[in-house]
């Protein structure tokens, strides 16, 4: 069969068992993590105002919109399980393919996924104090001057949600489809709440006087670097893009639905529709959470808020002796499910991997449910050890978690395979001119020529003015070109 068939044809292995308000639900509920509830404080240092602010948030969601109407085109196109990593193979090689499905294995899944389970691990001590990062089952071993491995209380946890999602998502496609639409439903309802309350309960005279009198006024901003800040016009223009390091990672995972094509019904029509409405939804939602913030609390009490909570800060203002125990509940339904729709998408493009001899070969089965278990296995064993390691820094003596720095470190590789996919529209337009498109770029040629340019930008940025986060992302993308040629020579054996 030739290989452009291969990619058009539709899966036939799989249960074709998620309609269109399933994959909106995976869309909205793999985005909607924790970011959203913290990110705000960084950014708003970062850019200064509460205008910038905003625009910063407008800035990611331009990005991922038009990022997400984009891809249904490819969706369409190649409607089989893997996604991004197939879009990738046929657009310009295998090489390019099994990079971003290395790198989405190494770090970007797998670190996302133990991101947000110690993140739950971590709100879960709100409610239980026994369950924290430093109540050791196992304390610190250090293993060099600057990293450790240990096991505490909300590690444990972390990891115990990894291996309870794991197996339900073994038992089937309608476990984790069930599990995905309910706790997407209570998220979405979690942010509605939190802009209901701010915009009727939480509205502060003195906020919106000193938020929207100052609107675009600069105050208390981090230098980004020495002599580059918020201050400057050019230094606004670095700022903005740097601080789309945290609402970039707060909106991400948009495209993990691409990964389960061969189980969505009518692939063609519903991962492009729920691409478009899942991305949009969140957006809206991010930004109407970010308005609440600021009729809710001064600008100096987002930048400053503790531990970087601001949606707990803004809902103490409201519910002084209840709010942190809310926004604890809040939070733990919102990693719960993102935690849930990452493990589910993420071992179908392992699979699909598998499937070409580009990873290890029992990831390319099913069980008795028709889901990749072995693939769910391997990536819920790499997501749980990436739950252990703690960075340590001996001036302050204390810890951190490893899977922090693979993220900073992974955005950048993130950017440069969404730009690349979206550039494969234009090289698929072109070098297959007649394949079938049931549905096309929204406005094509230019909307996927702004986001490349918008994206490519704020890269350029990342690297010039965070380069210690952004070239190890690099590196760890080039790592995988040995990788691959090792699987390629297993293959022919």
């Amino acid at each position: 069969m030739p290989k452009a068939d291969a990619a058009v044809r539709m899966d036939t292995e799989f249960t074709r068992g998620l309609g269109l308000f399933d994959s909106t639900m995976m869309v909205a509920g793999s985005m909607i993590g924790s970011g959203i509830f913290i990110v705000s404080a960084e950014m708003s240092r970062q850019v200064g105002s509460p205008a910038w602010l905003l625009v910063a948030w407008l800035v990611t969601g331009l990005l991922t919109v038009m990022g997400a109407l984009s891809y249904g085109e490819l969706a369409s196109m190649m409607p089989r399980a893997g996604g991004q990593y197939v879009y990738l193979r046929e657009a310009f090689s295998p090489l390019w393919g099994f990079l971003y499905g290395w790198t989405l294995f190494m770090v970007i899944q797998t670190g996302t996924i133990a991101a947000v389970v110690v993140g739950f691990g971590r709100f879960l001590g709100v409610l239980w104090p026994a369950i924290a990062e430093d109540r050791y089952l196992i304390p610190p071993i250090h293993i060099s001057s600057g990293y450790a491995i240990s096991l505490s209380t909300a590690q444990l946890v972390g990891v115990l949600l990894i291996v309870l999602l794991t197996w339900t998502n073994t038992r089937g496609l309608r476990y984790g489809k069930l599990i995905q639409n309910v706790f997407t439903s209570a998220k979405i309802g979690s942010l509605a709440a939190i802009i209901g309350l701010g915009l009727a309960l939480g509205w502060n005279a003195r906020a919106i006087q000193a938020n929207f009198g100052n609107f675009w006024q600069p105050r208390g901003f981090d230098p980004i670097t020495a002599g580059v800040s918020a201050a400057t016009v050019f230094g606004l223009f670095v700022a903005i893009h740097v601080a789309q390091t945290g609402s970039l990672f707060s909106a991400d995972a948009w495209n993990n639905i691409t990964f389960t094509a061969g189980e969505v019904k009518d692939p063609k029509r519903n991962i492009p529709l729920s691409l478009a409405m899942g991305t949009a939804l969140v957006i809206g939602l991010y930004l109407l959470v970010n308005v609440a913030y600021l009729v809710t609390l001064p600008f100096d009490a987002i930048q400053h808020a503790a531990s970087d909570r601001v949606a707990t800060v803004a809902l103490q203002s409201i519910f002084p002796s209840a709010g942190a125990a809310l926004m604890a509940v809040g939070i733990l339904i919102s990693t719960f499910g993102c935690s849930n729709g990452l493990i589910l998408a993420g071992a179908r493009a392992y699979y699909a991997m598998a499937r070409d001899g580009l990873f290890f070969r029992g990831a390319y089965s099913l069980n008795k449910a028709k889901v990749p278990s072995r693939a769910l296995l391997l990536q819920g064993i790499w997501a749980a050890a990436l739950v252990l390691p703690r960075t340590y820094n001996a001036e302050t003596g204390k810890y951190g978690n490893l899977y922090g720095n693979l993220l900073d470190y992974v955005i950048s590789a993130a950017l440069i395979f969404y730009m690349l996919t979206i550039a494969g529209i234009f090289r698929l337009r072109a070098t297959r001119p007649d394949g079938e498109r049931p549905y096309k770029a929204f406005g094509y040629p230019v909307i996927p020529a702004l986001y490349i340019l918008g994206a490519g930008t704020v890269l350029l940025t990342l690297f010039i003015y965070r380069p210690a986060t952004t070239w190890p992302g690099l590196v760890i993308v080039l790592l995988g070109v040995p990788v691959y040629a090792l699987f390629r020579r297993g293959a022919k054996t």
